[in-house]
This record gives structure tokens, C-alpha cells and sequence, in this order.
């Protein structure tokens, strides 16, 4: 478990990949900005009812 093991942090950053334990700076944007869009239309409609 270390540099050379592709399913640790430590081997995907050697590898400059992206997993489960270490997401994707974009993909991480993303995700937070629909799920902000997605709570403040669940908040406002969830208000009108």
C-alpha cells in the first residue's frame, strides 16, 4: 500500500489519476453547484406549497 498501488491516494497521485479517493477538482465543482442549484429550487418551491 503505497506510491505503486493504483487504488491508494498516495498511487493515484503518482499517477495523475482520479478515483473515489481522490476526486476530480472539476467533477467536485460541478457536483457542488447542482447540488446549490438544486437546494435553493427544492427551498423555494418546497415554500409556495
Amino acid at each position: 500500500m503505497g506510491k505503486g498501488d493504483k487504488k491508494t491516494r498516495r498511487g493515484k497521485i503518482r499517477n495523475k489519476t482520479y478515483g473515489n479517493l481522490r476526486p476530480n477538482p472539476r467533477n467536485a465543482r460541478k457536483k457542488k453547484l447542482k447540488m446549490l442549484i438544486f437546494s435553493s429550487t427544492a427551498t423555494t418551491t418546497g415554500e409556495n406549497r
